[in-house]
């Protein structure tokens, strides 16, 4: 690096040398990199920590989960589930974004770095253009200061005699210091001046009044105008005619208010400004005085002639230098107040105010609230309404001049009684017969208001457009131009207000809504006025003017509720101040759409659909009133054409159920209000009865019902909380109304059949423990339907098993459940139920839809249809009355038919099972008991288990299968016995078949598992009722068991009938016994040509050998052979037919191997 000889570098900087050894070895040290990033600077611009935004993320997921841990348990299940998904879908974006961030944060040393460089960097730069501009100025500066032109006269004398003769008396003074005056001299000079202005202030000198405070210190006299400026002046000298010359000024006046930039108004100038102050007012104190050196003249000019007194007149230079002072101190503070008001221009007032000042600068005109012409948005239908109602295109002037006031006496004058006796006593003291040659200038600040007609569409009262001139002064204690706008804004914004206010509450279309006390509240707050407007319970909306643009502007109270609605106050705020004459219909709407949003989230709360709007034609929605001003329609969820309305007045809500039909016939669907009915929310919510039977003649079927029942007619009267709708009120009132139209559609259902009700208090009902679960803060005060079961059961089966009274009640209507209906009937005659349902409790539910409370023996019906309870109800009442009288009939028999072994087994109203005889039982269950056909029975056979331990505990492969009751065959012919006839002649008959068979079924199942044992091929089955068959291996041969009255069985062959015809057509066999006549040998081989099975062969002596084995056996009872059988007693047919069916199928097999041996 090359060396200057100054010992600089070349570049400017101080050289650094490496250090030197003793040896002469130069050290080169080098700098860390780290120590040259300490040495950049630090530049944190447009940076923030990555903690911060971390921090805040997990701040607003906390407090967003908060918030819907809160709100969601209130939402149905597809909200929350929207919801959750809306959030996670949200959250997810910002979780991406901030991964962004954090990925690129890692590079943030590197960009810090760089942003530090590049500081550096430019720093450079400026101090090489800082150079630069040094040595340009060094330039331009030295040319002027060249040596003056050398001295010729002093250089011949030193030339010509060697020496000089004399020195210029410039060099004398400026190289030759005079001897400095002493202490004592200088205390004398300023005594004997300061001495000389005492006494010139005293004799001759007019002093002003307003600064006639003064004092006299340091050889000058300091004057003191209060609140314009504090100057200093000094004597020329202790002459007559010396004058008096400038020193010093300050400005008496402090800036308040934002004091950026105050820096440029210094209160004591200094620089150029104070040369320039101080030549002008050293003018103005020698205007009268003769120069001590004439000034310069240009030949052929004649300068001007100076100034002289007039005769009788004297000097008063005080008196100018005051005036001129008193203006400059009015001014300064004028530019102040300028430079205030074009700050505010720079911090966001620029496009909604104007300044403007004079060219003399004497006058400061501020328009505010300037509308921008070019911004307006507004419609075509708006901009016509704006042309009809012009709005100005300012909303007011503030002007601040510097005017001169004239003296007056009296009370409007400017200097005190006092004041204006010195100052007369001065004059003549001091000008005796003469006058001044200046008088005083009184100057003062004016501050005029002048508020536009017309702003924002309104024109205030004379009263308002007065301000107190105590708000308008101009304190030089504290210039604070914003301060005074802003008094002279909330004046002007305080008239436009009390305008709104009386516009409220008088106005034809808002005095309804708003001329109660404390509904429209003029708030006078340290900002700006306000109308305090409240729209419906808790809900207050504060409408003000925006002190910066002059806008009308809606907000809010500020709290948590009230956080989504700013959207809303700004489009309605938007058109507001294209039309600010709107206002009133603008609050009755947001009124409007206030009340709807509480409602509709109370709605929410409780999981139900509301509509604002249903496709109603006009003259549908005036049947909800003229006093209509709005609605929200709640549908029922268990009744979609049935609405619950809030119907929003002017004072309150009113509440009514409607019953709507869609027209679809129409374009749009239109829908129709059948039926309405105005709800008593007092009745319903209160102590008392929300319904009462109505004393009126029922109404016919079609027509609309009169709502009598907990419903009365609006009275349009408020109540105290005016639309304060509470959560429990809204639940009560959707469940009466869901209440309501159960009941509706139950008495509909009564009416179309004829069958007549009434009302009785829900009190007393006896409702089945079962359901004691399922209660309402209304089910007590809901009445119950009570039918006469002669009525409601005309033509049902069973209907004499029934009490007289049967209650009706709908249930589940106060829950999103489906709606249901319980039909509570008492039976005459109790049959205790049996069996495993029955054990243990005294209420039994044998299925989904009816239950049986044992102790009162009343049965309740469940319908989960309301449309269709009273048919569901006769159904199932068939079907249990049946049931009912089975289980009478089957606990009887033992001791009305002397059957002992008929026992009843098991009964749950929906089935009976019984023993019999011995362990054969029957289980019976019915369905379809309305049908045409009259129902169906289901019989299910089986066998008693047995309960010892024995069979208990056969679990081993080889474990014999469960009893089987052989009585299942004959099902499909037993079921029908039950459909003909009275039910208990029915069930005998049934009963009595089944006994006598059941030695026949018994011995055929015997028979059948005993061939099927020893591999016989032999087939049991049943043809009817009381026709049995045995059909042997070859198919072709059979033995048939038929039950005849009496309790007689006939055993005959298969290939012959009780009613057989001749081979001929002659006619039919009668049963004979013994004595009848054979068949023919020719007629035999014809019969097994035609039919099926063939005769057995030899079968009349195969009978006499049975009757003959079962003689030998033992058997009891009486039996007959016939010709084609034997007809035997039910208590022989085991044994006898046993014997005839191995008789036979002896036979057979004889002939079948007799054939295969030929």
């Amino acid at each position: 690096m090359e060396q200057a000889v100054n010992g600089l570098v070349v570049n400017g900087t101080t050289s650094h040398g490496p250090p030197t050894l003793h040896n002469g070895d130069t050290v080169m040290h080098e700098p860390l990199p780290e120590e040259l990033e300490r040495e950049l600077p630090v530049v944190l611009d447009g940076q923030i920590p990555l903690g911060d935004l971390l921090s805040r993320l997990v701040q607003t997921m906390y407090a967003e989960l908060t918030e819907m841990a809160e709100t969601m348990p209130h939402m149905s299940d597809a909200a929350r589930k929207r919801s959750v998904a809306d959030w996670v879908v949200k959250i997810k974006r910002q979780v991406v974004k901030l991964y962004a961030i954090a990925k690129w944060s890692r590079d943030a040393s590197v960009v810090q770095k760089a942003m530090n460089i590049t500081a550096f960097l430019m720093d450079q730069n400026r101090q090489f253009e800082d150079a630069v501009m040094g040595l340009k100025y060094g330039r331009d500066s030295l040319d002027p200061a060249r040596l003056r032109n050398h001295d010729l006269l002093t250089s011949l004398d030193v030339l010509t005699t060697g020496t000089y003769r004399r020195l210029p008396t410039c060099i004398k003074e400026f190289f030759i210091r005079p001897s400095p005056l002493s202490d004592e001299e200088v205390e004398k000079t300023l005594a004997d001046i300061e001495d000389a202005m005492r006494y010139r202030l005293r004799t001759s000198e007019i002093i002003p009044w307003e600064m006639s405070q003064y004092r006299i210190a340091d050889g000058r006299v300091i004057f003191t105008a209060p609140k314009l400026f504090e100057a200093s002046l000094c004597l020329l000298g202790a002459g007559k005619n010396d004058g008096w010359f400038f020193v010093n000024v300050e400005f008496l006046f402090k800036v308040g208010g934002d004091q950026t930039g105050m820096q440029e108004f210094p209160r004591t100038p200094t620089g150029v400004l104070k040369r320039n102050i101080a030549d002008e007012a050293d003018a103005r104190l020698s205007f009268y005085l003769s120069p001590d050196e004439p000034p310069p003249t240009i030949p052929g000019v004649e300068p001007p002639p100076r100034p002289q007194l007039p005769e009788g007149v004297v000097d008063a230079p005080l008196v100018r230098v005051f005036n001129f002072l008193q203006m400059m101190s009015l001014s300064y503070q004028l530019e102040i107040l300028w430079y205030q008001a074009e700050r505010m221009r720079s911090l966001g007032w620029a496009d909604y105010m104007a300044v403007e000042m004079t060219n003399n600068r004497q006058k400061m005109v501020v328009s505010y609230w300037v509308r921008n012409p070019s911004a307006n948005t507004a419609s075509q239908s708006s901009q016509a309404s704006q042309a009809r109602n012009r709005i100005p295109r300012l909303g007011g002037k503030l002007s601040i001049s510097i005017v001169q006031v004239k003296e007056k006496t009296g009370r409007g004058s400017l200097r005190s009684p006092k004041a204006r006796v010195l100052a007369e006593l001065q004059e003549r003291s001091k000008l005796e017969r003469s006058r001044p040659s200046d008088e005083v200038e009184h100057m003062r600040f004016h501050v005029q208001w002048e508020p536009e007609k017309g702003a924002l569409g309104v024109t205030i009262g004379p009263e308002d457009m007065q301000i107190p001139p105590d708000q308008l002064r101009i304190d030089p204690d504290d210039l604070d131009f914003e301060s005074l706008l802003r008094r002279v804004i909330r004046r002007h914004t305080e008239g436009i207000m009390k305008f709104f206010q009386m516009q409220l509450t008088r106005g034809a279309m808002t005095r309804n809504v708003f001329s109660a006390p404390g509904e429209i509240t003029l708030v006078n707050h340290d900002s700006a006025p306000s109308l305090r407007v409240h729209l419906c319970a808790d809900e207050v909306v504060i409408v003000t003017v925006d002190p910066r643009t002059g806008r009308l502007t809606l907000r809010d109270t500020g709290d948590l509720a009230a956080a989504g609605r700013g959207p809303r106050f700004a489009t309605i705020s938007d058109r507001l101040n294209d039309t600010p004459w709107w206002l009133p219909e603008a609050l009755l709407r947001l009124r409007l759409t206030t009340i709807t949003d509480l409602a509709e989230q109370k709605v929410q709360y409780l999981g139900l659909q509301s509509f604002r709007q249903r496709n109603f034609a006009p003259e549908e929605l005036a049947k909800l009133g003229p006093d209509a001003r709005g609605t929200l329609y709640i549908q029922l969820a268990n009744f979609p054409s049935h609405y619950l309305v809030l119907v929003i007045t002017d004072n309150d809500y009113r509440y009514a159920l409607i019953n709507v039909t869609v027209q679809r016939d129409t374009m749009y669907n239109n829908m129709i209000m059948e039926d309405i009915g105005w709800l008593n929310v007092r009745r319903i919510h209160g102590d008392d009865v929300a319904v009462e039977p109505g004393a009126g003649p029922e109404p016919m079927v079609g027509q609309k019902r009169k709502r009598e029942d907990g419903v009365a007619a609006p009275t349009g009267q408020p109540y105290p909380t005016s639309f304060r709708l509470d959560t429990k009120v809204l639940r009560e009132l959707y469940a009466y109304c869901c209440a309501r139209v159960a009941y509706t559609k139950v008495e509909q259902q009564f009416k179309l059949r004829g069958i007549p009700y009434t009302h009785v208090n829900s009190t007393t009902n006896a409702s089945a423990p079962e359901l004691a679960h399922i209660q309402s803060s209304l089910a007590r005060s809901i009445p119950a339907l009570c039918v006469l079961s002669s009525d409601i059961l005309s033509g049902a089966p069973a209907a004499e098993a029934a009490m007289p009274n049967i209650r009706v009640i709908p249930l589940n209507w106060w829950s999103s459940d489906q709606a249901k209906v319980v039909t509570c009937v008492k039976l005459k005659y109790v049959q205790q139920p049996i069996g495993k349902r029955a054990s243990g409790t005294s209420v039994i539910r044998p299925s989904k839809r009816i239950i049986y409370d044992t102790r009162e023996a009343i049965v309740s019906f469940l319908s989960d249809d309301v449309d269709k309870c009273v048919d569901e109800f006769l159904e199932e009442w068939a079907r249990v009355s049946k049931m009912v009288v089975i289980a009478r009939e089957v606990a009887q028999m033992s001791s009305k038919y002397l059957w002992t072994d008929v026992r009843l087994l098991s009964f749950d109203l929906q089935t009976v099972e019984f023993a019999y005889a011995a362990d054969y039982t029957l289980s019976l269950t019915c369905t379809d008991q309305l049908s045409s056909t009259g129902g169906l029975y289901h019989l299910r056979f089986g066998r008693v288990q047995p309960d010892d331990d024995e069979h208990l505990m056969q679990v081993d492969d080889g474990a014999a299968p469960p009893p089987h009751n052989p009585h299942e065959d004959v099902e499909p012919y037993m079921r029908n016995l039950l459909r003909h006839g009275r039910l208990s002649s029915a069930l005998h008959r049934l009963v009595g078949l089944l006994r006598e068979t059941l030695p026949v079924v018994a011995e055929l199942e015997e028979i059948r598992a005993s061939a099927a044992r020893s591999g016989a091929c032999v087939d049991t089955f049943a043809k009817s009722a009381g026709w049995f068959r045995i059909l042997y291996g070859d198919l072709r041969h059979a033995l048939d068991f038929r039950l005849m009255a009496g309790g007689r069985v006939v055993i005959l062959d298969g290939s012959h009938s009780l009613f057989d015809d001749s081979g001929d057509g002659l006619g039919t066999r009668r049963l004979t016994g013994a004595t009848a006549k054979a068949p023919s040998s020719s007629t035999i081989a014809i019969r097994e040509d035609s039919v099926a099975l063939r005769a057995i062969p030899d079968f009349p002596s195969l009978v006499q050998d049975a009757i003959k084995a079962a003689i030998a056996h033992g058997v009891s009872g009486r039996f007959a052979p016939i010709d084609i059988g034997v007809i035997c007693d039910v208590t022989a047919v085991r044994v006898v037919g046993r014997m005839l069916y191995q008789k036979v199928f002896e036979k057979l097999e004889s002939l079948a191997g007799s054939k295969t041996s030929l």
